[in-house]
């Protein structure tokens, strides 16, 4: 099994942030979910509005917006 973020802007549409490293596959949900807290800031300020978390591509959660609450 892997796990993997899509990466969305506001219309939904799948991005690659620019100077983000994403498309890695990690081993368990926790590795992937810690990658995500880990870089949200980062993700959000290279234009990605929220993300999807996939398992062997098929949509676990999502999307996750990103931005903080207000």
């Amino acid at each position: 099994m892997s796990w993997t973020w899509r990466c969305e802007d506001v219309a939904g549409e799948t991005v690659t942030p620019a100077g983000v490293e994403v498309g890695e596959q990690f081993p368990t949900q926790s590795d992937a979910e810690s990658w995500v807290g880990e870089l949200w800031p980062d993700l959000l300020s290279a234009g990605v509005a929220g993300v999807t978390l996939l398992q062997d591509g098929r949509v676990v959660y999502g999307p996750m917006s990103l931005r903080p609450a207000e």
